[in-house]
């Protein structure tokens, strides 16, 4: 079952700078920052009220967010929704049509297992779900 909203994915090509503009918007004090050598990303998040927000910046060329940068720039990437239990949400989402992008759930950041929605079948919003391990 989707219980909740995780997070919200933010493309960025540099994450110094980008900390630094989100530290003034929103007086971040602590950054959690790890890279993700599976997707190629490094991030840097923290929480507004119970939700994180996470930038995202490539580690190369072929990771999925530097793709993304080069055809829309920065901005808005996905967001993602927690479930108790991946693997079923996946498996119920098949099965009521909904495209994945990742049939299994793969290693993410925070120590989460996440798995990616198809934006052609969730109204053009790219969507990530996660569970914690």
């Amino acid at each position: 079952m989707i219980t909740s909203l995780n997070h919200i994915g933010i493309a960025v090509r540099d994450l110094e700078i980008s900390k630094a503009l989100y530290q003034k918007i929103f007086e971040v004090k602590d950054f959690h920052t790890e890279i993700v050598e599976e997707q190629m990303v490094q991030v840097a998040s923290f929480k507004v009220g119970n939700v994180l927000v996470e930038l995202t910046a490539p580690t190369s060329p072929e990771s999925a967010i530097a793709k993304f940068l080069e055809k829309r720039g920065e901005g808005i990437h996905h967001i993602a929704f927690g479930t108790n239990n991946i693997g079923n949400e996946l498996t119920r989402l098949n099965d009521v049509g909904i495209q994945l992008i990742n049939s299994e759930a793969r290693e993410g950041a925070h120590e989460m297992l996440i798995a990616f929605l198809h934006p052609k079948s969730t109204g053009g919003v790219l969507m990530e779900l996660c569970e914690p391990k």
